[in-house]
């Protein structure tokens, strides 16, 4: 058992690292951390009041709703790399340093935030592992007051390749290039469910895999270990060996499956950025149940 001094050998500042990791750096100058919680719309909790209430030392709350793409009609899709250089130097984030994402349910939207740095070509960023809520149950220190923010000047570089529209993802699932795997709940996937987006039909992409973000995780809201991950991709019939497009709700948590694909090795995925909200919009895209 890890000891709260130690950190884990399994921590990666590219993926995810643990709050004894997060602990150890919380003072190094090059270090920010980010507050990525979002919440779906009918939970009644407010991201940005909860970040003023308390949060990680220095850390900057990163409103997903806010730095997207807000000419689209879509929920929070990947922002223009303008606005996210802009958004990110008022911040005071910026080129050489390390980014530690953390959300308020464990491990459910810090992913989303990791993937739209990696889209940028933003490398050194990683997930902590079990989030806010593992930090306070270990009655580590928090804050309400805001951060000094220093400028930073940020270099992007977008990797268009990390990310496909309705038209390659149609595409793929034509002619079954790549594995495309849906981290909705199966009565979703399966379309047994009314979406909780009205005027969405139910169902999934033809072809698709599901695996729920939710058997991704331990208990705690920790991420289990590359090797039980690389067997929850087995058993949900996921070819490691091809290309992999992830796919959900809104585009949040397709990110947590992104993020263990990371995990595992499989570099080669994208996020289907639109995901449910624009693939169930559409009457002319074939849908599956069952």
């Amino acid at each position: 058992m890890t000891s709260l001094a130690t950190p884990s050998p399994l921590d990666d500042p590219r993926t995810l690292v643990s709050t004894e990791w997060l602990a150890a750096h919380l003072k190094d100058p090059d270090l920010r951390v980010l507050d990525g919680s979002w919440f779906m719309p009918d939970s009644g909790r407010n991201a940005r009041a909860e970040y003023d209430e308390g949060h990680i030392p220095g850390a900057r709350f990163f409103d997903i709703d806010e730095i997207s793409d807000q000419r689209s009609n879509l929920p929070h899709m990947a922002p223009p790399t303008e606005k996210f250089m802009s958004r990110m130097r008022a911040m005071g984030v910026g080129d050489g340093h390390q980014v530690v994402v953390y959300d308020r349910s464990g491990l459910f939207s810090a992913a989303r935030v990791w993937w739209t740095f990696r889209l940028m070509g933003k490398m050194d960023v990683a997930v902590l592992d079990g989030g806010y809520p593992k930090w306070l149950a270990e009655g580590r220190e928090v804050e309400d007051l805001p951060p000094v923010i220093k400028d930073r000047h940020m270099t992007v570089s977008r990797q268009n390749q990390m990310v496909k529209d309705v038209t390659q993802v149609a595409h793929a699932a034509k002619l079954l290039q790549a594995e495309i795997i849906d981290a909705r709940a199966a009565p979703r996937f399966k379309g047994e469910v009314a979406e909780p987006r009205p005027g969405l039909r139910s169902g999934h992409i033809p072809g698709s895999k599901n695996l729920p973000f939710g058997q991704l995780l331990r208990p705690d809201g920790t991420m289990k270990s590359p090797a039980e991950l690389r067997q929850i991709f087995a058993q949900a019939d996921v070819d490691l060996a091809k290309p992999a497009i992830t796919t959900c709700g809104s585009g949040v948590t397709a990110a947590i499956v992104s993020l263990a694909l990371e995990r595992v090795g499989h570099r080669n995925h994208a996020l289907y950025d639109g995901s449910w909200s624009e693939w169930g919009m559409y009457e002319d895209l074939a849908v599956a149940k069952g």
